[in-house]
Protein backbone atom coordinates (compact mmCIF):
# COMPACT_ATOMS: atom_id res chain seq x y z
CA UNK A 1 0.00 0.00 0.00
CA UNK A 2 1.24 3.50 -0.81
CA UNK A 3 1.35 5.37 2.52
CA UNK A 4 2.80 8.91 2.55
CA UNK A 5 4.29 9.72 5.94
CA UNK A 6 1.57 12.20 6.88
CA UNK A 7 -1.14 9.54 6.27
CA UNK A 8 0.56 6.83 8.36
CA UNK A 9 -1.55 5.51 11.24
CA UNK A 10 -0.37 4.98 14.80
CA UNK A 11 -0.36 1.42 16.14
CA UNK A 12 -3.02 2.04 18.79
CA UNK A 13 -5.35 3.57 16.19
CA UNK A 14 -4.87 0.59 13.89
CA UNK A 15 -5.67 -1.85 16.70
CA UNK A 16 -8.83 0.13 17.45
CA UNK A 17 -9.89 -0.04 13.80
CA UNK A 18 -9.34 -3.81 13.69
CA UNK A 19 -11.29 -4.28 16.91
CA UNK A 20 -14.24 -2.10 15.92
CA UNK A 21 -14.72 -2.57 12.17
CA UNK A 22 -17.89 -4.05 10.73
CA UNK A 23 -17.08 -6.46 7.89
CA UNK A 24 -13.91 -6.87 5.85
CA UNK A 25 -12.83 -8.46 2.57
CA UNK A 26 -10.93 -11.74 2.75
CA UNK A 27 -8.86 -12.01 -0.44
CA UNK A 28 -6.90 -15.15 -1.35
CA UNK A 29 -4.81 -16.03 -4.39
CA UNK A 30 -5.52 -19.48 -5.80
CA UNK A 31 -4.56 -21.50 -8.86
CA UNK A 32 -7.78 -20.23 -10.48
CA UNK A 33 -7.09 -16.58 -9.66
CA UNK A 34 -8.12 -14.20 -6.87
CA UNK A 35 -11.10 -15.04 -4.68
CA UNK A 36 -12.77 -12.64 -2.24
CA UNK A 37 -15.52 -12.80 0.37
CA UNK A 38 -16.85 -10.05 2.59
CA UNK A 39 -17.30 -11.21 6.18
CA UNK A 40 -17.05 -9.95 9.75
CA UNK A 41 -13.94 -10.76 11.76
CA UNK A 42 -13.20 -10.78 15.46
CA UNK A 43 -9.77 -9.31 16.25
CA UNK A 44 -7.84 -11.36 18.80
CA UNK A 45 -5.18 -8.80 19.66
CA UNK A 46 -3.36 -10.90 22.24
CA UNK A 47 -2.75 -13.78 19.83
CA UNK A 48 -2.41 -11.65 16.70
CA UNK A 49 -5.18 -13.13 14.60
CA UNK A 50 -8.48 -12.43 12.90
CA UNK A 51 -11.30 -14.92 13.44
CA UNK A 52 -14.37 -15.40 11.28
CA UNK A 53 -16.40 -17.95 9.36
CA UNK A 54 -17.53 -18.76 5.84
CA UNK A 55 -20.56 -20.60 4.55
CA UNK A 56 -19.63 -24.25 4.04
CA UNK A 57 -20.97 -23.94 0.48
CA UNK A 58 -18.49 -21.14 -0.25
CA UNK A 59 -15.68 -22.70 -2.30
CA UNK A 60 -13.09 -20.18 -1.12
CA UNK A 61 -12.13 -22.26 1.91
CA UNK A 62 -11.60 -25.35 -0.27
CA UNK A 63 -9.14 -23.65 -2.63
CA UNK A 64 -5.47 -23.84 -1.66
CA UNK A 65 -4.07 -20.39 -0.87
CA UNK A 66 -0.97 -19.24 -2.73
CA UNK A 67 1.15 -17.17 -0.36
CA UNK A 68 -0.52 -15.06 2.32
CA UNK A 69 -4.15 -14.05 2.50
CA UNK A 70 -5.13 -10.38 2.54
CA UNK A 71 -7.89 -8.95 4.72
CA UNK A 72 -8.96 -5.42 3.76
CA UNK A 73 -10.44 -3.61 6.75
CA UNK A 74 -12.15 -0.25 6.28
CA UNK A 75 -13.16 2.60 8.52
CA UNK A 76 -15.21 5.66 7.48
CA UNK A 77 -14.69 7.04 3.96
CA UNK A 78 -15.98 10.27 2.47
CA UNK A 79 -15.90 12.36 -0.71
CA UNK A 80 -14.29 15.74 0.02
CA UNK A 81 -15.40 18.67 -2.10
CA UNK A 82 -12.97 21.60 -2.49
CA UNK A 83 -15.93 23.89 -1.81
CA UNK A 84 -15.35 23.19 1.89
CA UNK A 85 -11.79 24.54 1.81
CA UNK A 86 -11.05 28.08 2.96
CA UNK A 87 -8.20 27.88 0.42
CA UNK A 88 -10.75 27.90 -2.41
CA UNK A 89 -11.62 31.52 -1.68
CA UNK A 90 -7.98 32.45 -1.13
CA UNK A 91 -6.35 31.15 -4.30
CA UNK A 92 -8.61 28.53 -5.95
CA UNK A 93 -5.81 25.96 -6.30
CA UNK A 94 -7.84 23.10 -4.85
CA UNK A 95 -9.30 19.85 -6.18
CA UNK A 96 -11.64 17.13 -4.88
CA UNK A 97 -10.29 14.13 -3.00
CA UNK A 98 -11.40 11.19 -0.90
CA UNK A 99 -10.81 10.61 2.80
CA UNK A 100 -10.63 7.11 4.22
CA UNK A 101 -9.26 4.78 6.87
CA UNK A 102 -8.06 1.32 5.92
CA UNK A 103 -5.79 -1.48 7.06
CA UNK A 104 -4.39 -4.27 4.90
CA UNK A 105 -3.79 -7.32 7.05
CA UNK A 106 -1.59 -10.11 5.66
CA UNK A 107 -1.37 -13.57 7.16
CA UNK A 108 -1.69 -17.33 7.00
CA UNK A 109 -5.16 -18.86 6.70
CA UNK A 110 -6.26 -21.88 8.75
CA UNK A 111 -9.69 -23.45 8.25
CA UNK A 112 -11.51 -24.88 11.29
CA UNK A 113 -14.29 -27.48 11.43
CA UNK A 114 -14.42 -28.12 15.17
CA UNK A 115 -17.93 -27.22 16.49
CA UNK A 116 -16.56 -25.82 19.76
CA UNK A 117 -14.13 -23.54 17.89
CA UNK A 118 -16.94 -22.35 15.64
CA UNK A 119 -19.32 -21.80 18.55
CA UNK A 120 -16.72 -19.69 20.36
CA UNK A 121 -16.15 -17.45 17.31
CA UNK A 122 -19.88 -17.05 16.70
CA UNK A 123 -20.36 -15.99 20.33
CA UNK A 124 -17.45 -13.53 20.17
CA UNK A 125 -18.78 -11.93 16.99
CA UNK A 126 -22.33 -11.80 18.33
CA UNK A 127 -21.32 -10.28 21.66
CA UNK A 128 -19.16 -7.70 19.88
CA UNK A 129 -21.93 -6.43 17.60
CA UNK A 130 -24.79 -6.75 20.10
CA UNK A 131 -22.98 -5.08 23.00
CA UNK A 132 -24.29 -1.56 22.41
CA UNK A 133 -27.90 -2.53 21.72
CA UNK A 134 -30.52 -1.81 24.38
CA UNK A 135 -31.62 -5.46 24.36
CA UNK A 136 -28.62 -7.52 23.13
CA UNK A 137 -29.38 -10.80 21.42
CA UNK A 138 -27.41 -13.79 22.68
CA UNK A 139 -26.66 -17.13 21.08
CA UNK A 140 -28.37 -18.60 24.14
CA UNK A 141 -31.63 -17.01 23.03
CA UNK A 142 -31.95 -19.56 20.22
CA UNK A 143 -32.72 -23.28 20.68
CA UNK A 144 -29.51 -25.33 21.05
CA UNK A 145 -30.45 -27.74 18.27
CA UNK A 146 -31.03 -24.81 15.92
CA UNK A 147 -27.59 -23.35 16.71
CA UNK A 148 -25.99 -26.75 16.19
CA UNK A 149 -27.53 -26.94 12.73
CA UNK A 150 -26.28 -23.45 11.90
CA UNK A 151 -22.74 -24.35 12.97
CA UNK A 152 -22.75 -27.34 10.65
CA UNK A 153 -23.39 -24.96 7.75
CA UNK A 154 -20.22 -22.91 8.29
CA UNK A 155 -16.45 -23.35 8.53
CA UNK A 156 -14.11 -21.29 10.67
CA UNK A 157 -11.44 -19.01 9.25
CA UNK A 158 -8.37 -17.94 11.20
CA UNK A 159 -5.88 -15.46 9.77
CA UNK A 160 -2.61 -15.48 11.73
CA UNK A 161 -1.33 -11.93 11.22
CA UNK A 162 2.15 -11.47 9.76
CA UNK A 163 2.06 -7.77 8.96
CA UNK A 164 -0.32 -4.82 8.77
CA UNK A 165 -0.17 -1.84 6.44
CA UNK A 166 -2.52 0.98 7.44
CA UNK A 167 -3.42 4.35 6.01
CA UNK A 168 -5.61 7.05 7.55
CA UNK A 169 -6.12 9.72 4.88
CA UNK A 170 -8.04 12.37 6.81
CA UNK A 171 -7.05 15.76 5.36
CA UNK A 172 -3.78 15.87 7.33
CA UNK A 173 -2.12 17.58 4.33
CA UNK A 174 -4.50 20.56 4.48
CA UNK A 175 -4.11 23.75 6.54
CA UNK A 176 -6.13 24.15 9.73
CA UNK A 177 -8.87 26.29 8.15
CA UNK A 178 -9.44 23.71 5.42
CA UNK A 179 -9.63 20.89 7.97
CA UNK A 180 -12.24 22.82 9.95
CA UNK A 181 -14.19 23.37 6.74
CA UNK A 182 -14.12 19.66 5.92
CA UNK A 183 -15.35 18.72 9.41
CA UNK A 184 -18.22 21.21 9.20
CA UNK A 185 -19.09 20.19 5.65
CA UNK A 186 -19.21 16.49 6.48
CA UNK A 187 -21.34 17.13 9.54
CA UNK A 188 -23.77 19.28 7.55
CA UNK A 189 -24.20 16.40 5.10
CA UNK A 190 -24.88 13.97 7.92
CA UNK A 191 -21.54 12.17 7.68
CA UNK A 192 -20.90 12.10 11.41
CA UNK A 193 -18.46 9.18 11.16
CA UNK A 194 -16.27 10.99 8.64
CA UNK A 195 -16.25 14.19 10.70
CA UNK A 196 -15.54 12.34 13.94
CA UNK A 197 -12.62 10.47 12.38
CA UNK A 198 -10.90 13.75 11.51
CA UNK A 199 -11.62 15.22 14.92
CA UNK A 200 -10.18 12.16 16.65
CA UNK A 201 -7.07 11.59 14.55
CA UNK A 202 -6.19 14.99 13.06
CA UNK A 203 -7.87 18.05 14.56
CA UNK A 204 -6.41 17.73 18.10
CA UNK A 205 -2.87 17.54 16.78
CA UNK A 206 -0.85 20.71 16.25
CA UNK A 207 0.85 22.08 14.33
CA UNK A 208 -0.84 20.84 11.17
CA UNK A 209 0.87 20.50 7.84
CA UNK A 210 0.65 23.47 5.44
CA UNK A 211 -1.29 23.08 2.21
CA UNK A 212 0.82 21.65 -0.65
CA UNK A 213 1.75 23.87 -3.59
CA UNK A 214 -0.31 23.24 -6.70
CA UNK A 215 2.74 22.22 -8.74
CA UNK A 216 2.28 18.74 -7.27
CA UNK A 217 -0.76 18.34 -9.50
CA UNK A 218 -4.14 16.87 -8.53
CA UNK A 219 -4.45 15.60 -4.99
CA UNK A 220 -4.58 11.82 -5.05
CA UNK A 221 -6.58 9.60 -2.72
CA UNK A 222 -4.32 6.64 -3.44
Amino acid sequence: MYVPRHFAAEDDAVHTLLASHGAADLVTATADGLVATMLPFFYDHERGRLLGHLARNNDQWRQAVIGDALVIVRGPDSYITPSWYASKAEHGRVVPTWNYMTAHVYGTVTVHHDPDWLADVVRRLTDKHEAQRPHPWSVNDAPPEFISGQLRAIVGVEVAIKRIEAKFKLSQNRPAADIDGVINGLREEGDEAGAAAIEEHVAPKAPRRPAPHNRRGPESAN
